[in-house]
């Protein structure tokens, strides 16, 4: 029953992009002043934790997105009957 295509998320592809990309740009572009916040100590410790998880999600759901238009998917398991 081969009919059916799955729909490629060329919008997630390009809108988490766009927002992967912004972020490390305002990251290079703001190095000194995030240096010096996270370097703090204290409460600021968990702001890199915080940055890791952001940039991890959007690049993650970037390169998911990337793959799945490129026609790479994960190899499908059989049911052992």
């Amino acid at each position: 029953m081969g009919g059916y295509k799955k729909k490629k998320p060329y919008a997630s592809l390009i809108i988490m992009g766009i927002v992967s990309t912004a972020l490390y740009v305002a990251l290079l572009l703001n190095q000194d002043i995030i240096n010096n916040t996270f370097g703090k100590g204290g409460m600021y410790a968990f702001f890199p934790i915080i940055t890791a998880f952001v940039f991890s999600y959007f690049h993650g759901a970037f390169t998911g997105s990337f793959w799945t238009v490129m026609g790479v998917e994960a190899k499908k398991k059989k049911e052992v009957k």
